[in-house]
């Protein structure tokens, strides 16, 4: 008896790519996310997509919470691993040689002719509901009202680490100069503050993994990205509710 050979996720994403933008958006108008192409492509599955990425503690929101509301969009294929961005965001921010506040990780995964490398840029995810500012004690850890970055007074840090171990994203360290935990800000401090549009990591970027913007401004490529239908946008453990502002894409 001939066995069956299981679909490998290529073989999936393979199939799921082939499903045209109208049925995409077709599924779209009533709710839900196709998840899937069974029976050579003849059959879709499909999930609800009513629970949005920025869906409020009553379950849902009108609009982006902030404005500008910083975000970041990162392709997670084209990074090439030259770390070009930590060796900016470590001159621009004073990050010692033992911090970070981006890093780059790397895993193995299968294909078609072994195993190849992916590499994964991480950072402070500056999430809608951060676990850090819940679980810090003095507030020395806060979500910056305008911009919504969440932010470090170093002055009310009294070292605790708190924050760090609450954090789902490991993007904290303790700062042995500051006697602080220091984290990244989406460089608002050294950057954005001094009328800068771009981030040290994403402007150091060759291959232009990394994209930053507004989310609340329909006319920037973060928006644009993070709402379009043609391929698939997420995030990092969305389980823990913590509703990240950095997004993952391929292509």
């Amino acid at each position: 008896m001939k066995k069956l050979k299981l679909p490998t996720d290529d073989m999936k994403q393979e199939r799921l790519d082939s499903v045209s933008t109208m049925e995409r958006r077709e599924f779209l108008k009533i709710g839900l996310v196709i998840t899937g192409v069974f029976a050579g492509g003849t059959i879709l599955s499909a999930m609800s997509n009513m629970n949005k990425v920025f869906a409020a503690h009553e379950g849902k929101v009108e609009k982006y919470p902030h404005k500008p509301h910083y975000s970041m969009v990162i392709h997670q294929d084209r990074c090439i691993d030259c770390e070009r961005c930590v060796e900016a965001c470590a001159k621009t921010n004073d990050v010692p040689a033992y911090g970070y506040r981006t890093r780059i990780l790397e895993k193995d995964s299968p294909d078609a002719i072994g195993l190849k490398k992916e590499f994964i840029p991480v950072l402070c995810n500056q999430c809608n509901n951060p676990p850090c500012v819940r679980a810090c004690p003095t507030r020395a850890t806060y979500k910056d009202k305008k911009t919504g970055i969440v932010m470090m007074d170093y002055e009310k840090c009294i070292g605790c680490k708190t924050c760090v171990e609450a954090c789902p994203y490991n993007a904290r360290y303790f700062n042995e100069e500051k006697r602080s935990v220091d984290k990244c800000s989406f460089c608002y401090e050294t950057r954005l503050s001094k009328g800068e549009t771009q981030t040290a990591c994403a402007a150091a970027c060759p291959a232009g993994a990394r994209i930053f913007g507004d989310l609340s401004d329909p006319k920037s490529e973060v928006f644009k990205l993070v709402h379009q239908v043609e391929k698939a946008v997420w995030v990092l453990r969305p389980e823990v509710g913590a509703e990240p502002n950095v997004f993952y894409m391929k292509g």
